[in-house]
């Protein structure tokens, strides 16, 4: 076994192990692991080479000392049972890691506080936050503002928040888009579910929504606060809307703020036996939705593109307040049609 075999079983290889290997300086090795930095083809293939053979990898915590950018960033969440979470930070974390990040996940609710949470982040030096959630706090930013100045970006709601970069969705034409598709249905007697209180956070397909019936002489008739983005939420607010309304004075249809309280109030109006017909439109596009059991039509939002969008902000470091909107599309299924 060589010496530096014998290095590998004993301690953590370091540059100088390289170095030595290599027949190259530390800060020759240190050139071969930056990016941009000038190091001639002979000698990167020596470090790269020796570096295999050793099985190093280099101490990114060491780097962003040097670079004063530690290559984290924190995403703040205060509502895991939302069902759309779990694709959101699928792809914004992939996206994140295809251009060298890492993530710190930060979860926010009653029983989190984000103070902690976000004092815990300045402690690894985060080079941005995320903000995933619904409510944003006006002490969120401040707090944030107070640490150290760095970008916080609203991704997929908008924010009225100065200071804030706002990453989101056309919501405003989406509400117009699923009002007029409603209307073509022949649908006349509108709802709206919503989720959490926006805060200072908002959502304005609600206000879009309100604008296209209003072109057409008519109001949204009902308003209903599941107070959440749970599905059993959605669930039985509908529930108790079909046991309180008699059914030739209920609405003809519904927008639900977001997929998961629509697919409660599917289940609720398939429960509730009573000849209760409402068209149900979502909002997101979750796969669940298009499940044989729901067949639910949905908006759904430029995942991909507005992670893009954010992550590039990310790395220029931008920290001005500023507003990216990007339209969606309508999935037709069979939830919006006239029964």
């Amino acid at each position: 076994m060589s010496d530096h075999s014998k290095k590998n079983t004993s301690r953590k290889v370091t540059a100088n192990d390289v170095a030595e290997k290599a027949g190259v300086s530390k800060w020759t090795v240190s050139r071969a692991y930056t990016p941009g930095a000038y190091i001639s083809p002979d000698s990167r293939k020596r470090v790269m080479k020796a570096a295999e053979e050793l099985g190093y990898r280099p101490n990114l915590l060491a780097r962003s000392l040097t670079k004063k950018r530690s290559g984290i960033v924190g995403l703040v969440v205060d509502e895991f049972t939302n069902l759309n979470i779990l694709p959101v930070l699928d792809e914004i974390t992939h996206q994140l890691q295809l251009k060298g990040f890492s993530t710190m996940l930060l979860n926010i609710n009653a029983d989190n506080g984000y103070a902690p949470a976000l004092l815990r982040a300045d402690q690894f030096q985060v080079d941005g936050v995320v903000f995933l959630g619904a409510t944003l706090p006006d002490e969120f930013v401040h707090l944030i503002k107070e640490i150290r100045h760095i970008p916080l970006i609203v991704l997929y709601r908008d924010s009225n928040i100065p200071g804030v970069q706002v990453v989101t969705t056309d919501d405003y034409h989406a509400g117009k888009q699923i009002a007029e598709l409603l209307l073509t249905q022949g649908h006349r007697r509108m709802g709206y579910m919503a989720g959490l209180p926006n805060g200072s956070t908002r959502l304005k397909r609600v206000e879009g929504f309100h604008a296209a019936l209003d072109q057409h002489g008519l109001e949204l008739e009902l308003t209903l606060e599941a107070g959440s983005y749970q599905h059993q939420h959605g669930y039985e607010v509908l529930s108790k809307y079909l046991r309180t309304t008699r059914v030739d004075d209920q609405i003809d249809a519904l927008f639900c703020e977001n997929d998961s309280l629509a697919i409660g109030a599917l289940d609720a109006l398939r429960d509730h036996k009573n000849g209760s017909k409402i068209a149900i439109v979502g909002f997101d596009g979750i796969e669940l939705g298009a499940s044989s059991c729901y067949r639910l039509t949905s908006y759904r939002q430029p995942y991909e593109r507005l992670a893009a969008e954010a992550v590039a902000q990310l790395e220029r470091g931008d920290t001005e307040e500023s507003r990216f909107i990007a339209p969606g599309q309508i999935v037709l299924r069979e939830s919006h049609l006239k029964k």
